[in-house]
């Protein structure tokens, strides 16, 4: 399970561009999104860093651990 705290997730809106954003890379993904505390668990095959990326690039830049 990898998981990303995203500090601009605040809404239902913002939830589906994680979403559409994570399937984009493994379609089989699993997404969990918790809007209080921001953070993003997902089940996928990708690895953490191509996630990283591409959520960055949809707007969604996870918080530096």
């Amino acid at each position: 399970m990898i998981e990303f705290i995203l500090p601009d997730v605040s809404c239902g809106h913002c939830v589906g561009v994680v979403k559409k954003t994570v399937h984009a890379v493994d379609a089989n993904a699993t997404v969990e999104v918790d809007i209080p505390t921001k953070k993003v668990r997902i089940a996928s095959t990708a690895d953490k860093t191509t996630l990283a990326h591409a959520l960055t690039a949809a707007g969604y830049a996870p918080a530096q651990s």
